[in-house]
């Protein structure tokens, strides 16, 4: 058994690599710059993608390491930030409010806030929940 918290969950990874291609897996492990290469590539032209499949439990080993647990639950904000981005509603959840209300009124800053947390809401949860680990 691990010391460090279980921040990120595998089925959550595992799940989200079905739309691997887009490279939403990688955002939610915390590894922007590939996801968002990923999503331009469809997953290197699939190759990286299923490659991705055996790599899933380093990455999800590598976030636990990096990001601080707490109150605010990665798994929930990233399903909310997956599925209801637009309204703000993970925004919310993480006690953001005016942001959040700020998203629902202008379609998540017109999809712009919404790819700004793609790449940035494991960092922001982190911050939320306590000092960052090294």
């Amino acid at each position: 058994m691990s010391a460090t918290p279980d921040t990120h969950s595998k089925v959550i990874g595992y799940l989200l690599w079905l739309f691997g291609f887009t490279g939403s897996h990688r955002f939610y492990y915390g590894r922007p710059i590939t996801g968002t290469i990923w999503f331009f590539t469809f997953g290197l032209f699939f190759i990286g993608w299923i490659i991705d499949l055996f790599l899933i439990p380093s990455m999800d080993d590598a976030a636990d390491q990096r990001y601080r647990s707490g109150g605010i639950d990665y798994n929930v904000a990233w399903i909310l930030l997956t599925f209801l981005g637009v309204f703000g509603v993970h925004r919310m959840y993480m006690g953001k409010w005016i942001t959040g209300l700020l998203y629902l009124l202008t379609g998540g800053l017109f999809l712009i806030g919404v790819l700004y947390d793609f790449w940035t809401l494991n960092s922001q949860i982190s911050e939320r929940n306590g000092p960052q680990r090294i």
